[in-house]
């Protein structure tokens, strides 16, 4: 018995629901082709939140535990690695927010674009009742951005965007340095405690000792908390692009159609050619080539 995502497909495929006549083509003055960027406010407090938790988690390292220590080496290194890797994760956070993660040119299911694909007998294309494009393989419609998305992983909030082809690389790295950044933070929470536990707690920190243990457990709880999530997150889109199957395709189960290729292809897709120490720069877009318009035919 085929399933309802199948059976779906299925409809997609016949002519009369493909109806181009009523597509229209997109105004030719589309904001979103010059700056990408959806606005959803559930999306937009998540961003929001998680830039404040990075700002929150730097004056607890900046002015609780490193500016306080006697140690000058200790507060230098450790000021260099969280700062850096700070940098990095919000970085890849803004890239990964305002990067087209692949989105199929919106209302061009028109008769002229059809025609333009010389169709040969036999030869089906997909389209997308919602936003009224000819979908590529592989593409899915997300609710949210209210576009189909090439190779659409999966919505995020926290990055207010789709996860897709374009901007892949900068959600994973974002989610590695994130996890980076907690880890590096409890780290530090530890060897505070420690600190101020032989010492004075009075001398070791600015602000009294209520608020010194405060600050720490929030940060050391904030700290745990995303390392978990974003450690997971981290090995599950490797694992994702390892095998070339997105989250959408796992969770639907959906039939294998493209070529396989080898897990370090794959990376190499994502994170660019060839292989370089750009793969972990948010501000290196890697080179993906360009669209193939008879990647909607099939």
């Amino acid at each position: 018995m085929p399933t309802p995502s199948h059976r779906y497909r299925d409809i997609e495929r016949t002519a009369e629901y493909l109806q181009p006549e009523k597509c229209l083509p997109p105004p030719v003055d589309n904001s979103m082709d010059k700056v990408w960027f959806i606005k959803d406010g559930c999306g937009i407090a998540c961003a929001v939140v998680t830039w404040f938790l990075v700002f929150y988690a730097e004056f607890v390292v900046i002015f609780v535990m490193l500016l306080p220590s006697k140690d000058l080496v200790y507060s230098i290194i450790n000021g260099i690695i969280f700062n850096m890797l700070a940098f990095l994760a919000l970085a890849s956070h803004l890239r990964a927010m305002i990067t087209d993660p692949g989105a199929v040119p919106k209302g061009n299911a028109t008769k002229e674009f059809i025609e333009s694909l010389q169709l040969k007998p036999g030869q089906v294309v997909y389209k997308c009742p919602k936003c009224c494009s000819i979908k590529p393989d592989r593409a899915h419609h997300c609710s949210v951005c209210k576009r189909c998305i090439r190779k659409m992983d999966h919505h995020c909030p926290w990055v207010n965007n789709c996860v897709g082809e374009n901007n892949q690389k900068f959600f994973v790295l974002f989610t590695m340095y994130i996890a980076l950044i907690s880890l590096h933070a409890l780290i530090m929470v530890g060897f505070h405690f420690l600190y101020c536990f032989e010492e004075d707690w009075t001398k070791c920190s600015s602000f009294s000792p209520p608020t010194t243990v405060i600050l720490l457990i929030l940060l050391c709880f904030e700290g745990l908390l995303f390392l978990i999530f974003t450690a997971v997150m981290f090995g599950t889109q490797v694992h994702s692009i390892c095998t070339d199957e997105t989250g959408i395709e796992q969770l639907k189960k959906e039939e294998r159609r493209w070529a396989k290729k080898t897990k370090w292809m794959n990376l190499k897709a994502v994170f660019g050619h060839p292989f370089s120490i750009a793969w972990l720069s948010p501000l290196a877009t890697p080179d993906q080539g360009k669209a193939d318009p008879y990647q909607y035919v099939v």
